[in-house]
């Protein structure tokens, strides 16, 4: 395998950065009239839903978080000079920086209800999620810049992982309602789903140090780095015989809870609304992988970076093997309530159920988010404000009206701060047909 000098870390990273720009469909999947969306948050919602017919043509949602990257994107709109990224980016290196990326298509999918008790859905997605996790900043940033005016400097990297992987899945759902009684509610949902996967690479290290001299102009490293890439995926000509497969599924479950009691049938009134669920759980894995383990205890001139192969500049071994890659499993709680007949506070928490230390799984943000909104059937507004991992509040706003569906769960915080570390976009259009 010809590796490259920038294995994964680096060549990885900055495409991400530079073409994601953007948890998914923040502040959407709470709405009533969400549809499609609201089932790959938590099946249950499938069922006895404000929806008859819900039909999802296109939508996509994009999310880029680092610990080590900010941007003043206040000034995108700054009409005096044209917005250079490079000019308005901050870097925040430290010991152990982090990067995520996260980028969901949901292409053709519908859902149906079949009555007040039983309902199903069929969709379609695409995934692709990046992690870096614990990279030593001060190391990155002089690669970015190649060492250029360097001052010497130490670095240690134990528990640097990164890992990007892409996939497809098919899911099927179904949920019915458990119990409805007076005035109170549950119904469960489950989806089943075939995953194709499309690749992954992934890097780790036991235990990897180093130090540079500025008027040497040398790098001496020690300890190793462990490179994985499943059949073609970081080469320009992929191919497609050694892709991976296997069953995933999501899970979960609403309780609703009126004040005033109901009758039996369709109960979408309701008071407050709790939900929870457990998403992505399952793995792909992939055969005939090629795992190289380099042994980094050599001194080198970082020039050589451009001109040479990481396989030309330190020793290694390969091996072929089968990797397992472990799916961004999540639990999500909500707590939805109702103020008035169109004006409604949700809270919502996501926990990530994955290693962050376990280079061979994806894994989501945790996150916190409030979210007031006004809703009707053809119409919702929604301003979310999160919590989120890396040390970052985010302020959004979106919309859906009719078909179409617009939102950005920190657009509004990115557009007053001086230091965005966070930033997403979602967009969609369907064919409702509400009750």
């Amino acid at each position: 395998m010809k590796l490259q000098p920038t294995p994964l870390i680096f060549t990885l990273i900055v495409c991400f950065f530079y073409q994601l720009q953007a948890q998914n469909y923040i502040g959407h999947t709470v709405d009533n009239y969400a549809g499609v969306q609201s089932v790959t948050y938590n099946p249950a919602t499938v069922v006895n839903s404000n929806m008859k017919l819900d039909i999802n043509i296109f939508s996509a949602s994009s999310f880029f978080a680092s610990d080590y990257y900010g941007i003043k994107l206040k000034n995108l709109f700054d009409s005096d000079s044209p917005f250079n990224i490079e000019d308005e980016t901050k870097t925040f290196p430290k010991d152990n920086n982090n990067f995520y990326t996260n980028l969901d298509i949901v292409g053709p999918s519908v859902s149906l209800n079949i009555n007040s008790r039983h309902s199903i859905a069929l969709i379609s997605r695409m995934r692709g999620f990046g992690n870096i996790n614990k990279i030593n900043g001060t190391l990155f940033e002089n690669y970015e810049n190649e060492f250029d005016d360097s001052e010497d400097f130490s670095f240690e990297n134990d528990e640097f992982t990164g890992t990007i992987h892409a996939w497809a899945e098919i899911g099927f759902t179904y949920g019915r309602v458990l119990y409805n009684q007076n005035n109170q509610l549950l119904k469960g949902g489950i989806t089943l789903k075939y995953l194709q996967g499309f690749g992954a690479a992934i890097t780790s290290t036991n235990g990897m140090q180093g130090y540079y001299n500025a008027s040497e102009n040398t790098l001496e490293t020690s300890g190793n780095l462990i490179y994985s890439v499943t059949g073609d995926f970081d080469s320009d000509d992929i191919s497609y015989n050694n892709l991976g497969s296997s069953i995933g599924a999501d899970l979960g479950f609403v309780y609703t809870w009126t004040k005033t009691q109901t009758l039996p049938g369709i109960n979408t009134n309701y008071t407050l609304k709790l939900g929870i669920s457990v998403t992505d759980l399952g793995s792909i894995s992939y055969d005939n992988t090629e795992v190289s383990n380099y042994d980094l205890n050599a001194t080198i001139q970082p020039d050589q970076y451009d001109v040479e192969d990481f396989d030309d500049l330190y020793e290694y071994t390969s091996e072929i093997k089968t990797v397992k890659i472990q799916l961004p499993t999540a639990l999500h709680i909500l707590a939805d309530y109702n103020i008035t007949k169109r004006f409604y506070l949700s809270a919502q928490a996501d926990f990530s159920l994955v290693k962050v230390d376990d280079a061979e799984t994806s894994n989501s943000l945790n996150t916190f988010i409030v979210t007031p909104r006004f809703e009707s059937k053809w119409f919702s507004m929604y301003m979310p404000l999160g919590l989120r991992e890396y040390e970052d509040f985010g302020v959004g706003l979106g919309f859906r009206a009719g078909p179409l569906t617009l939102g950005s769960g920190s657009i509004i915080s990115n557009l007053v701060s001086n230091s965005s570390k966070s930033a997403d976009l979602y967009i969609g259009l369907k064919v409702p047909i509400y009750r």
